[in-house]
This record gives structure tokens, sequence and C-alpha cells, in this order.
């Protein structure tokens, strides 16, 4: 029993001794009492104890390393090796110290135990004193290692600490940098571009959307400095991830847009370098505007937004590994890292679906020599592979993909199409419309309404009508209808185009569906299919949403303007209702009138439109008095029977200037404008008195001539060979000439007339031609008299027939 309980005890004194080795505390009392306690437990052989002997320390007389001499040796050993050489004095001591212990010496059969030599006596503690000791050993060991544990730990808490503190800096602080160059960008530098004789191209496209981004990153700055929390503050990491996830929907469409139209912007910057006297001015900008950076090109800027996406992932997440799960902010700053991932997988994608979108809706316009030119053994293939497959769905010999989503948005979206360019339609004719009434300038006109009241009133009003008013509205509707409907239309191209492309696309998956393993060109097939279906179940709802409401809103935009013209016609009749007749009029009494009103004026109308009409066909010839006539020769003989005009309607002179002249009177025409450029005023002669008259008092005088004129259509003939084309060639046996031939103009053909403008004549009636062409001097038509009335035939239906003395036998028909 007793052996057992020292072998415990060796045992456990042994590993707490070990232990300490391991730790390198060697010099510690309590090392020195675990070496004694661990030597005093040694089991010692049972034999008869010779004389005890004192063992001291002597250089000259060495120990037997035997029995428990040698585990003491060993262990002094070690103890050495461990220790640092500050401890060498401590550890010189320990070993003086168990020299001096007294051993009982172990013999062996094998050496004979030497007589002479000294004995050792080993002193055993007893064991309730090991007990305790060895008890009181554990617990101090065990507080120490929860100690030193504990100080382990607050030093890894307090370093975790102050890199999380550190990422937050360079988070808060990279974003200050960042802004602070994009305003250097924008401001300092797009300046000084714009600021070049000649500013260089496209100068707009390469800033395009980075004012979205600036604005973004400058709400996120300003809402983490809002709550003016420092970033050691445990708060602060709470607000920085609120106020990231707050604006992500915000960040994700600015950055997209800049990211997609980057290339663009890598392509312009490409075209700088080529002009190399631009460049250069661009780089001396550069330098100027942003000294510290030392920056070569714009795309050291213009790629900071492209950088900055991709960091914010790595900033929170380095935040996030240098913050205790335990903290409140945790799980929020968690999901805020992986927001920042989810935004720029969000932006990749949309920049591959724009790519692929900007890859099929444009509209290429090929001649047919270019499309012959792009045909080839693949092209010819996959068309014939496209046709059959269409041919099979269409006749049900395959079963046809449906896509009962897609099919819905494409039926509204054809719709929408159609619905948009009969809209288009409408508006073009009512703007043509418009134009025409406009051009109508009634106001240059005078219809003789001098001194009516109601009729200067009308005039006014219509005036302001086509001058300011309807004008206004055309500009209006041009620019808030008209035009926006253009740019839908054009819009309408590229969903149109990604459509079909979706559809032939389709037909190449079809085929390729079954197949268990695709090559390379096949994948690249059906993801072309699935990229393009994808993008236009995403897109076209917002297209055909965007579509509806700018229809929506044209259509209220046409109604609003309509209600402007009727409230600024209202204004302006207003400001002429006293000096209207009827203004007194109850509304359902005016409007009683008014319809009236409009009946009778359209029935006047018509009638003045007739009356116009023959005033326009028929000549003016009147009887003319002798003074009339002596006034119209000198006038004629002056001026030339071109310039000779007679006045329609008694002329009262209001100007300077101005002639007051009867009706019927013969003036001559001096100049179609008066001093200011105003063509309504004509300079004219009236018989040695020269003025201004009014144009619309004037008409063109025909002269009737007394002798038939020479027919421009027949020579002078010499004999019978001068008959006139078209026209009946009696027979010349049938003619007897008994004296010197004459000639008369005959009508060859029947001709009814048309209107009052016109005369009715029979084949080989004899007509009197008064003028060979009509007002206009188109020869096509002949001026002539028959049976006492005049009015104008075709030329083409007269003829010039030889007459005698005595008269055509047998008769002309």
């Amino acid at each position: 029993m007793q052996q057992r309980l020292s072998s415990a005890a060796h045992s456990a004194a042994q590993h707490s001794l070990d232990n300490r080795i391991k730790k390198g505390d060697l010099g510690s009392p309590q090392l020195k009492q675990d070496f004694a306690e661990a030597i005093s437990i040694m089991e010692v052989p049972s034999r008869p104890h010779p004389s005890p002997f004192k063992l001291h320390k002597s250089a000259s007389t060495p120990l037997r390393h035997s029995g428990a001499i040698r585990k003491v040796t060993k262990k002094n050993q070690t103890k050495e090796s461990l220790l640092e050489s500050g401890n060498k004095e401590k550890i010189s001591s320990e070993e003086e110290t168990a020299e001096n212990f007294v051993f009982e010496p172990t013999t062996d059969s094998s050496e004979p135990v030497n007589a002479g030599a000294p004995r050792i006596s080993l002193r055993l503690p007893s064991e309730d004193s090991f007990s305790e000791e060895s008890s009181v050993s554990e617990e101090r060991l065990a507080e120490e290692a929860k100690k030193k544990n504990e100080e382990e730990a607050a030093a890894a808490k307090e370093r975790q600490a102050q890199r999380q503190m550190m990422a937050i800096e360079e988070f808060v602080q990279s974003e200050k940098s960042y802004l602070r160059m994009l305003k250097i960008c924008t401001v300092n530098i797009r300046n000084s571009l714009g600021n070049l004789q000649p500013p260089p191209p496209n100068l707009d496209s390469l800033f395009l959307y980075i004012e979205e981004v600036m604005d973004v990153s400058s709400r996120l700055l300003s809402m983490l400095e809002q709550k003016q929390f420092r970033p050691e503050n445990p708060d602060f990491l709470e607000n920085l991830c609120v106020s990231f996830l707050s604006l992500s929907s915000e960040i994700e469409a600015a950055y997209k847009e800049y990211l997609w139209n980057y290339n663009h912007v890598s392509l312009i910057e490409n075209g700088y370098k080529q002009n190399e006297a631009l460049w250069n001015d661009i780089i001396k900008v550069i330098k100027s505007a942003a000294p510290e950076v030392n920056a070569t090109s714009l795309s050291f800027f213009l790629v900071m937004p492209v950088q900055r996406i991709a960091r914010y992932p790595l900033l929170l997440q380095t935040i996030q590994k240098h913050t205790d799960p335990s903290h409140p902010a945790y799980a929020l700053l968690e999901q805020t890292a992986n927001t920042s991932i989810a935004l720029n997988c969000h932006i990749n994608e949309y920049k591959r679906f724009r790519e692929v979108a900007d890859k099929y809706k444009k509209t290429e316009n090929l001649t047919i020599i270019d499309k012959i030119n792009r045909l080839s053994t693949h092209s010819i293939a996959k068309k014939t592979s496209r046709f059959s497959q269409y041919i099979k769905h269409e006749t049900g010999m395959a079963p046809k993909l449906v896509d009962e989503e897609f099919d819905a948005l494409e039926g509204f979206f054809n719709i929408l199409e159609y619905g948009i360019l009969v809209l288009l339609e409408n508006v073009e004719t009512y703007l043509f419309h418009l134009q025409r009434f406009l051009e109508c300038k009634t106001e240059e006109f005078d219809f003789d309404m001098d001194g009516e009241k109601a009729p200067v009133c009308y005039k006014e009003i219509n005036t302001a009508l086509r001058q300011w008013i309807l004008p206004m509205f055309e500009k209006r509707m041009r620019g808030l209808i008209y035009k926006p409907l253009c740019e839908l239309r054009d819009l309408l191209v590229g969903p149109k185009n990604l459509i079909k492309k979706r559809l032939h696309k389709l037909l190449d998956y079809k085929v390729i569906e079954g197949k268990s393993k695709l090559s390379y060109e096949e994948q690249a097939v059906a993801n072309a299919y699935k990229t393009i279906n994808t993008l236009l179940l995403n897109e076209l709802p917002r297209f055909n949403g965007l579509a509806l409401q700018m229809i929506w809103g044209m259509l209220g935009t046409f109604s609003c303007l309509h209600r402007d013209l009727a409230a600024d016609m209202e204004q302006l009749f207003q400001s002429f209702a006293l000096q209207l007749p009827h203004s007194s009029y109850h509304p359902k009494e005016f409007q009683e009138w008014v319809e009236s009103a409009v009946l009778e004026g359209a029935r006047k109308l018509d009638i003045l439109c007739q009356s116009v009409e023959e005033t326009l066909n028929a000549p003016v010839v009147q009887p003319l008095s002798p003074s009339s006539q002596h006034r119209l020769k000198q006038l004629t003989d002056k001026h030339g029977s071109g310039k000779i005009f007679q006045v329609t309607n008694t002329v009262v002179g209001t100007r300077d200037f101005d002639l007051n002249l009867t009706k019927g009177e013969f003036v001559a025409l001096v100049s179609e404008i008066d001093t200011r450029g105003d063509k309504r005023r004509w300079l004219v002669d009236a018989g040695g008195r020269r003025g201004y008259v009014p144009s619309s008092k004037l008409i063109r005088y025909h002269q009737a001539a007394e002798d038939p004129p020479p027919s421009p259509f027949l020579p002078m003939p010499g004999g019978m060979t001068g008959f006139r084309r078209h026209s009946c060639i009696p027979d010349p046996q049938l003619i007897h000439v008994t004296s010197q031939p004459l000639f008369q103009v005959v009508a060859a053909y029947d001709f009814t007339a048309r209107g009052n403008h016109e005369v009715s004549v029979r084949a080989g009636e004899p007509v009197r031609v008064l003028e060979s062409q009509d007002k206009r001097g188109n020869s096509e038509w002949s001026l002539v008299e028959a049976r006492g009335q005049r009015g104008y035939v075709p030329s083409n239906y007269l003829t010039r027939m030889p007459v005698v003395t005595g008269s055509l036998a047998p008769p002309f028909h």
C-alpha cells in the first residue's frame, strides 16, 4: 500500500516538475520544493541499511551515477539547458541543495559496495504532508495559468479592437480621398479642358454619370458625419452599416451606369491620344490641376469609381475580420459585407446584359451586295436550320416553346408600337394643317372695311391669333408632343431588334436543347438565348410601362395645350368684347347666334368663292368712254399693255402720296412696293399723277384685239399646206377661190363650256380671237367671241381656213 502511494506521489511530482521545466520557470522556490519532494519520495530497495554518510560537493571525488542519483543528475542537466544566463546562480544553488540531501545508496549485485564509502541516509516525509503540499501546488499552478490566459485574452482583444478601429478609419479616410480626387477631376480638370481652343470633342460623354457617383459618395460621408461619432465609438460601426445599407440601391444605380459607360470613356481617351498636340495640352491641364498626385492621363481619375466599387467588399470584410462576434453590430456588419458583394455581382450582370443588348439591338442598313458578301457556308446552314425549325413550329410538326409571360409582354409591346405610330401620324397631320392655316396671311389683304368697327376688330383678332397665339401654340406642340413622340418611335427599334433576335436564338436553341453534351459553340448559343430572354423579361416590362406613361403624359399635355389656347383666345376676345356686337347676349343665346352666323357665313363664303373664281377666270372687258379710251391709249403708249391695270373699287387716300381714284379708272404700274418695303401698296401712274394705291383694288386689264391675231400654231401658208395639226382638213378641190384668199379662224372640234369663263363652240363655227393666251400667259387657252359671247376655248380646238369673197362650198361640218 505504501509503495502504491509512493508511486502515485512520485508520478504527480514528476509531472509537475516536467511542466515547470517546459515553461522555463526553474528559478522559483516552488521548483526547489518540488525537486526536493521528488527526490525524497523516490523508492529505495529494502535491504540492510549501511551507516549513513553525508554527501558533500567535491570536485575531486566523483559520485557514482546509480539509483536515484542518476535521475537527479539528468534533471539538473535539463534545467541547465533551459535556463537563461540570468538564472545560472539559482540553478547552482539548487544543485548544491540537491547534492547535500542524505541518501541511502542503492547497491547492485554486480557492483560490490565499497565498505569505506560514506553512507547516504534518506529522510522521507509523511504521507499527510505530501498530500497537502501537492494540492497547494496544483491550485497555485491553476491560478497562475488562469491569470496568464486572462492576460493573453485581454491583450488579444485589445489588439483586435485596434485593428478594427484602423480598418474603420481606412474606410472613412479612403472615401474622403476618393471624393476629393473626383472633385478635382470634374471641377478643375473638366473646366480647364472646356477652356481649350478648340475644346476636345465628346467632352460631356467623357464625364458622363460621374456626377451621380460623386453625389452618392458625398451622401454616404455626410451620413457618417451626421451623428458625430468617432471611429473608436462602438456606435460608429452600426452607423456605418446602416448608412451603407440605406444607400445600397443608389450606389448600385450610379455605379452600374458609370461602369457600363467606362468602355466608351476609354475609346474617347484613346482618340485624344491620336492627336499629339491635343494630348499634350490635356497632360498640362492634368499636371496643373493635380500636381500632388503626379497623374499622366485622364484614366488615372476616371478609373477610380471602377476600383472603388470593387474595394467596398474588401474594406467591409477587413472590418468584419477584426470585429468580435459578440459585438452588437456584428450581424449588421455581416449583412453589409454580403450586400457589397451582391452589389458587385449585380453590376457585373447588368454590364453583361447591356453588352449583349448593344450587340444585337443595332440596326445595320446593308445593301443587297453587302448582304450577299456576308453569306458563307456557316451562315447559310444556320439560316436554313432556323427556317426549317420555324416551319416545323408553325405547322405543328415540332412542339413550339410557349412562354406565356414573354408572349404577353411582346403582345403589349406591339400594341404600344402601333399606338405610338398612329398618334405620331395624327400629330403630324394636325401640325401640317395648322401650318397651312398660318401661311394664309389674311391681314395683308384690304377688304375695304374702313369705318366699320366689327370687321376691324375681327381683323385685329385674326392678326393676334396668326402672329402670336397660334405660333406659340405650334412651338409648344412640336416641343412637348411631336419631338418626344419621334424620340419614342426611335426607341422602339432596340427592343424590336432584340425580340427578333430572341426568336432566332430560340430556333437555334431548340435544335440543341435535347443534346446531353454541348460543344463550345452550342453552349454559347444556349447562353446567348438565355441572356436575351432574361434581359427582355426584366427590361421589357419597364420599357412598356415607361412608354405607356409617356403616351398618357403626351395626351395630357395635348389637352393642357388646347386648354391654354382656349384661355389665350378667351383673353384676346375679352379685350374686344365691348367693341363687338352681340357681346351682351346670354351664353345660350350667344351659342345659337354663333351657329346661325357660322352657317350664314359659310353660305356667303361659298358664293364669294364662286364669284372670285368667275372674276379671276373671266377677262375684264367693259365699254369705254372717250376720256377713258384716251387715257388708256396714253398709258399704253408710255408703259406698254402689260402694265395697264383697272381700279375695281373706289380708292380713298389715307396717307401721304396716296391717290383718290374711282371705280373703272385706268392706271399703269410703276412699282410693286413702296418706300418702306410694303408690297400691299403699289406706285402707279394715273395719267400725269403718280401715287400709291392698295394692290388689292387693282386688276390687270385685258384689251380686246380689233383684228384676229395670227395663230401661234399655224404658219402663214403660201398655198394650202399650212393647215394646223389635229385640225379638220377639207378637200382642196371643194374650195373655189375667186379672189385674193383671206383666212378665218374656225372651231375644228365641238367644245362644251364647263363654266362661265368658257364658251361653247361647234366644229366649223367661225370665231373671233380676242387674245391668243389667258391672263396668266398660258397659250393653251384662247379668248374668243362666238355668237356674241366671249370666253375661253382650247387653242388646239381652233384652226384657220382660207375664205373667198363668197362662201365655202359645200358647207364645212
